[in-house]
Parts: C-alpha cells; structure tokens; sequence
C-alpha cells in the first residue's frame, strides 16, 4: 500500500490484495512523517 504523504490527514476505500474486500483507510501525517493509521473491513 502507497500512502501520500502530502495530504496531511486522509480517509479513503481500498480493496483488499488478497481477498477483494473493502478497507477503510485513516492515515494522518505530522511534518511528512505517519503519525496515525487506521484500517477497518467494511460490511457488505
């Protein structure tokens, strides 16, 4: 997984590589460094 490290505080969709299924993503940056990440399954 690529994060970008430009947009300081971020909430996007993803599949899953291996099982195709929806993931919630939460990554927040302070100076360009990963300060928080969050990861959920999404319920179909």
């Amino acid at each position: 997984m690529l994060l970008d490290s430009s947009i300081t505080k971020q909430t996007y969709i993803e599949d899953c590589e291996v099982c195709c299924n929806p993931i919630e993503i939460k990554v927040e940056f302070i100076n360009a460094e990963l300060s928080g990440f969050q990861a959920r399954n999404i319920e179909q």
